[in-house]
């Protein structure tokens, strides 16, 4: 376990880290190389319906080793779910994903797995995609245990006919869920910021996030993907840049940092580049917590 000595300030800073040749060599070391707190894994291919069988001994060692260096753990599940859409096929598999993720993340005791909110795809179906919501995820939300994951809807860009547009929609989405005690929020900066919530501007990250917290309740903001955006505000494209170098700017991540609300919603870098670029970002970060 880590020394006594050393206490992580809150919220936690880490990265999305590659897992290639092993979630328990290649994601702890990247950590370790970039001075991550927290960390966000795939747990199976994030471009296919792929459900590999899980090996229990390399989970367990990837447990080990991230206790050891007191690293916590979220899944990201493939971007292929969308539990809106009309197609039959995309939400039966879309579901069986989502409780795959579910439960790869609590075979590596992940604290969260988080899914894009989707979209109904064709305006007609935008009733029947709230419906299809309920009906199939509340039989997953119900079984799962005390101490299974939480489930982070994670709202897109707004492009189309997105389910949650912008944060307001998130209600509908939480109605859908019937406000399950396992349902949590991963606020994308890049994402709301496409979506039309001027986080640039002074003062806009505090409001997004005190509207985020109306909404959704505090307890609800559990992981932020801390991302810039190589588009303007409302420009509906989900196209992330790195820090200081997109439309965001540095010093709405600072008012970030300063939200009350953010203490226990750690920060995951989803930015371009690897070791070299995540370790200036991640120190950025801890430099701007203080």
């Amino acid at each position: 376990m880590p020394s006594a000595a050393k206490k992580i300030s809150k919220p936690r800073i880490g990265a999305h880290t590659p897992t290639t040749g092993g979630m328990a060599k290649r994601s702890i070391a990247y950590a370790k190389e970039i001075g991550a707190e927290a960390i966000q894994v795939f747990a199976s291919s994030p471009r296919t319906w792929a459900m590999p069988e899980a090996k229990p001994e390399l989970d367990n060692e990837f447990k080990i080793k991230a206790a050891e260096l007191d690293i916590e753990t979220y899944v990201h599940a493939p971007f292929l779910i969308n539990l809106g859409s009309p197609t039959e096929a995309t939400y039966k598999n879309s579901l069986a994903a989502t409780a795959y993720a579910l439960q790869r993340g609590a075979d590596i005791n992940a604290l969260g797995v988080v899914i894009h909110t989707g979209s109904a795809v064709d305006v007609t179906h935008v009733d029947n995609a709230w419906k299809q919501i309920h009906e199939g995820m509340m039989p997953i939300l119900n079984a799962l245990p005390d101490d299974a994951p939480y489930l982070l809807l994670e709202p897109t860009a707004g492009q189309g006919q997105s389910l949650v547009k912008k944060l307001d929609d998130l209600e509908n989405y939480l109605k859908a869920l019937e406000y399950h005690p396992k349902v949590g929020i991963c606020l994308d900066t890049c994402h709301v910021f496409a979506a039309g919530h001027d986080i640039s501007a002074k003062g806009g990250m505090k409001a997004t996030i005190d509207l985020l917290v109306e909404i959704a309740g505090i307890e609800r903001f559990q992981l932020v993907h801390a991302n810039d955006s190589m588009d303007v505000c409302g420009a509906l494209k989900d196209r992330h840049q790195n820090l200081g170098e997109g439309h965001i700017g540095i010093d709405p991540f600072k008012e970030l940092l300063a939200h009350p609300a953010v203490a226990n919603a750690p920060l995951i870098l989803e930015t371009p580049g690897l070791e070299l670029m995540h370790g200036q970002e991640v120190a950025l970060l801890k430099k701007l917590r203080g």
